[in-house]
């Protein structure tokens, strides 16, 4: 199978970084933007609206990127638009405006990387073409000495499984940025093979609450036109169109912006009649840098779309790629059992341990050491997919949960889920005797509990060498490290510990914004029974300080030079765009300097 290399991921991205426009200039254009400042000629006859809103991204302490895309009422080769910038809502004086032409080659979509700003400082935009205009968004740059800084975050934003409420909620907060660690999108059409009957993951509601996928849109994503259809969906969502309207997004990619449980060169949602995997990935990437307001790299950048951001010398911001430039292909428990049954825990042990396995690639790993050797900030903060915590489980426990995700009658999950909770209660028993030192433990029993493996080998768990190589360059330098992350649809925040067990860093994981979570197939029906399964996995998992199991929403994480806050927040509903925040499950953490500890 074809990979994809550093020079194709450069074409790719040169694919739409031939429609940006670098704005330098106080003003772009003549009569300080004003629509007279063109000459007749530059319009096009075509009506057009601005569908998608507008949105911004990536800012520094000078630039920032500045997105749109013009929805034309017919197939046109391209649109003329221009653009205005001030520093007041009125837009009184403009201080920056320019022409621009967007082509159909780059889907109509615009991006101007707007350059020469002031540090820490609000600005409004807008664009217009053919008498439209479009909403007034709003952004910032960065500081270079602030005193704190608020980060919103978000993971998984499903479309046919609700409405973006914490979009909309987070939109309204006074935040420096948005992040989004990824599947932006989701790749899934609405029913499984195609056959209009059975639905595909997580669409069983869309009908009822709106949000069927449209009959042009509603198989699996393949190709270009696929991808950049469902981008167009997504992003008529209200709370996505606010969201983007009110703050400057930094964001990074997971897998379902191609296919699930992507790795460089293949996912487990791609077969050979779908055609060649490298394609494919193409087709989703042109789309990505087309429809998000993320900088396109160069050719003489040594980056692809790992990226950092300096926020003064307070915070180090690192957004990584774990999915798709060096990820080698997943471990399965599945690939370990004989045809008896019997687990060859030797192998698996060899092959988890394995020093050649990589998630970053060595070109990103080698990026990310030298800039933690080299960044002086208070906190090193990787933004990035997937659970680096361990995530250790009693092993009798997996094979439940396995057969929980998988193709089961209701009768059959609902066996799993009595026997489950059996032996979970026993587990906390025999662990609460352990910590007791009670004598009459027998050694079985000791196993039951202290036998433990990997829940998620699609996580670091699976990656157990170079996640040591990053906690070990941590570790020796003396840094504060703080892990984002995503992916799993759940919250949680955990203590990070290197296989000396020494406190490296702390974790804190976002639940999903729409994607179903382990309240969908382990049985969370009430709020009872999630707490009581919460409860239970804190007191197994040694390094597990919370978790949230049942609930969707986002989590807003403030730095200062002396900690580090984190407060979940959860939407009471998602099936309507009428929601209230659940304040009885809100939830607030802190990492004091220098402790790597989560109180």
């Amino acid at each position: 199978m074809t990979k994809i290399t550093r020079r194709d991921f450069l074409r790719i991205s040169a694919l739409t970084a031939s429609s940006l426009v670098v704005s330098t200039a106080i003003t772009g254009c003549s009569g300080g933007g004003n629509d007279t400042a063109f000459s007749l000629d530059f319009w096009n006859t075509v009506d057009v609206n601005f569908n998608h809103g507008v949105a911004s991204g990536d800012p520094t302490i000078n630039s920032v990127i500045l997105w749109t895309r013009i929805t034309p009422a017919s197939d046109i080769s391209s649109v003329n638009l221009f653009y205005q910038v001030s520093e007041n809502e009125d837009f009184t004086p403009i201080v920056r405006s320019g022409k621009i032409t967007t082509k159909k080659e780059q889907d109509y979509t615009v991006k101007i990387d707007l350059q020469d700003l002031e540090e820490n400082k609000t600005y409004y935009y807008r664009f217009k073409s053919n008498e439209k205009t479009s909403i007034v968004g709003k952004t910032k740059t960065i500081s270079s000495n602030p005193s704190e800084v608020k980060m919103a975050v978000f993971s998984c934003s499903n479309y046919p499984n609700g409405y973006f409420n914490a979009y909309m909620e987070a939109s309204k907060m006074e935040l420096d940025v948005a992040l989004h660690l990824g599947d932006y999108i989701y790749e899934y059409g609405m029913y499984e093979d195609d056959d209009g009957v059975t639905p595909a993951y997580a669409t069983k509601n869309a009908i009822a609450i709106g949000r069927e996928l449209p009959e042009d849109n509603n198989t699996e994503l393949l190709t270009l036109d696929d991808y950049r259809k469902r981008y167009a969906l997504y992003r008529t969502d209200e709370g996505a169109l606010a969201l983007h309207q009110n703050l400057p997004v930094i964001t990074i990619w997971d897998d379902h912006e191609i296919a699930n449980d992507t790795y460089k060169d293949g996912a487990e949602n791609h077969d050979s009649s779908e055609g060649e995997f490298s394609l494919r990935k193409e087709h989703a990437l042109q789309a990505y840098f087309e429809w998000l307001p993320i900088r396109p790299f160069e050719d003489n950048n040594n980056e692809i779309i790992y990226r950092n951001f300096e926020f003064g010398n307070l915070v180090n911001l690192y957004m990584l790629d774990t999915r798709v430039l060096g990820r080698d292909k997943q471990l399965s428990y599945s690939d370990y059992f004989d045809n008896l049954g019997n687990f060859d825990s030797a192998t698996f042990t060899v092959d988890l341990l394995d020093s050649s396995r990589t998630m970053l690639g060595s070109e990103q790993l080698t990026w990310l050491q030298n800039s933690l050797s080299n960044s002086t900030a208070t906190w090193q903060v990787l933004g990035q997919q997937v659970l680096m915590g361990k995530m250790f489980l009693p092993a009798e426990l997996l094979t439940m949960i396995a057969q929980l995700d998988s193709d089961i009658t209701d009768a059959q999950k609902l066996v799993i889920l009595t026997n489950l909770n059996t032996a979970i209660t026993e587990l906390i028993a025999i662990k609460r005797r352990i910590l007791a030192n009670d004598t009459t433990l027998t050694a079985a029993e000791k196993a039951r509990v202290e036998i433990t493996l990997p829940y998620n080998l699609d996580a670091w768990d699976g990656y157990f060498y170079e996640r040591e190589v990053i906690l070990g360059t941590s570790k020796a330098l003396g840094k504060n490290l703080v892990v984002l992350a995503g992916d799993t649809h759940n919250s949680w925040a955990s203590e990070i510990k290197d296989q000396a067990g020494d406190l490296v860093g702390v974790e804190y994981a976002v639940t999903s914004v729409t994607s179903p979570g382990m309240e969908d197939y382990a049985g969370l029906t009430n709020l009872t029974t999630a707490q009581n399964f919460e409860a239970a996995l804190t007191f197994l998992i040694d390094d597990l300080k919370y978790t949230n199991l049942n609930q969707r929403g986002f989590m807003v994480v403030s730095f200062t030079s002396q900690e580090v806050n984190t407060t979940w927040y959860y939407v009471d509903n998602y099936d309507s765009t009428t929601y209230s925040l659940d304040q009885t499950r809100e939830k607030s953490l802190k990492t004091l300097v220098n402790t790597n500890t989560i109180s």
